[in-house]
């Protein structure tokens, strides 16, 4: 009997890359016939023609599911969402926008056959801005050296990831979700590969600047408290440098009788520890609006339909359709 491999492929406003999402996925299955495969696609809540063209997918081909959310929840939340449908026995994560190669797909489901549950894709060249690659690489390395988990620099979500990794995924069922920190944190054999990110050919990159920063964001506050241990850093530094100030001022002024200057030192100081108070109160902030979201328990993310079924609804579990 053959092994069942899922593609699951997020989707927000992707009309544009259907005829080549078509040729892709024929290309796999031409490619990999030892398999048998299922296309998984989410629609995130699109305002364009994907979800008619999931269902055309879906109408005349019977590899292709698909599932409706109710709204645009963004990519973190579709792919939990691919994770609780999917019905294979391994799963690669792959952009609507073909960016990712298929012709990797062969060398990951050879790793896999040889024992490996979590087979990462590194990008080796990349047709992004110099600023964007390197601030990456500055990301990754930072939150690499702020916590104990060991981190895969220059991946994302282009993976292949065993049963039991994505049973595991399951279970984590935050909603300040960073799904690249989470592959490291469950652990599990690992195996990197090299591929060659493709150029966009239709349609327009959904993460801006914006996007990503709350994505780093989300990254640091999740896998580690170093933002907090540094606020009580910097507040003893500043408690220390302040009191050997004092002491300064005070020896100055009894021994040598020097006037103690008054606006221009206090201004520097008010407008010091006002910024250090300030961006203690930001860090912490962030960990109290993440603690908020979470104590709140609402599920993930709410369906419209599975495969145009409405009745294929309930999420409040982790939830697999029968096959």
């Amino acid at each position: 009997m053959k092994k069942k491999v899922t593609i699951l492929l997020p989707a927000y406003n992707e009309e544009a890359s259907f005829p080549l999402i078509t040729q892709c996925m024929s290309k796999v299955i031409e490619d990999n016939p030892d398999y048998d495969w299922e296309f998984l696609l989410v629609n995130d809540g699109s305002t364009d023609h994907t979800l008619q063209q999931m269902i055309r997918l879906h109408d005349t081909d019977p590899h292709y599911n698909y599932l409706d959310l109710s709204r645009n929840y963004g990519k973190e939340v579709a792919m939990m969402a691919g994770f609780d449908y999917a019905l294979g026995d391994a799963l690669i994560i792959m952009d609507a926008d073909m960016q990712h190669p298929v012709s990797v797909i062969p060398e990951m489901l050879k790793y896999w056959e040889e024992g490996y549950d979590d087979v990462y894709a590194m990008r080796q060249g990349s047709k992004e801005s110099w600023l964007k690659r390197k601030s990456s690489h500055w990301y990754y390395k930072l939150l690499q050296s702020l916590t104990r988990v060991p981190i895969q620099k220059d991946t994302g979500d282009f993976r292949l990831l065993d049963r039991s990794c994505v049973v595991a995924l399951r279970q984590m069922r935050e909603s300040e979700r960073n799904t690249k920190g989470m592959y490291s944190w469950i652990g599990f054999h690992k195996k990197g590969i090299f591929y060659q990110q493709q150029v966009r050919q239709e349609g327009k990159s959904k993460w801006g600047a914006l996007s990503l920063m709350n994505l780093a964001v989300n990254g640091i506050t999740s896998f580690t408290t170093a933002p907090l241990r540094l606020a009580s850093i910097m507040g003893i530094i500043v408690s220390a440098v302040a009191f050997i100030y004092l002491i300064y001022i005070i020896l100055m002024t009894n021994l040598y009788g020097e006037p103690v200057q008054g606006y221009p030192t206090i201004m520097v100081t008010i407008l010091f520890l006002g910024g250090v108070q300030l961006l203690s109160l930001g860090i912490l902030g962030e960990y109290l609006g993440r603690v908020f979201n979470e104590v709140k328990g609402r599920p993930g993310y709410f369906i419209n339909s599975y495969n145009g079924r409405r009745n294929e609804t309930d999420n409040s579990q982790q939830h697999t359709p029968a096959s």
